[in-house]
């Protein structure tokens, strides 16, 4: 919600630039355009993942199967796949050790 109302705060403030079709954002200090700018490389990139998603998230990091997370859930095993793959993508990561050291290190699960 606060990054809705952020983005919305940046897109009016937004001015064409010279010479190109480009747009410029200018914040003024203590607008909330200059307050997203700040936090957002603060954020946790989990955030960008919906609730599904982490629900798979955490079944998959704990060594789950497809199989078995699909069982849990009511889906079929290649709709786990498939939220597996977007989720990679979304989180940028290409194997799922490297999935698991995420989810550690932003403490979606416990050691």
């Amino acid at each position: 919600m606060i990054r809705q109302i952020c983005m919305q705060a940046v897109r009016k403030r937004r001015t064409p630039v010279r010479g190109g079709g480009r747009q410029k954002c200018r914040r003024r200090p203590g607008s909330i355009g200059a307050v997203s700018a700040v936090l957002a490389p603060l954020a946790s990139p989990l955030e960008r993942l919906s609730a599904r998603e982490i629900q798979v998230l955490k079944l998959v990091v704990e060594g789950r199967t497809s199989k078995e997370v699909a069982r849990l859930l009511g889906v079929l095993p290649t709709t786990v796949d498939t939220y597996r793959s977007r989720i990679m993508v979304k989180l940028d990561v290409s194997d799922v050790p490297t999935l698991v050291r995420l989810a550690i290190r932003h403490r979606l699960i416990d050691l």
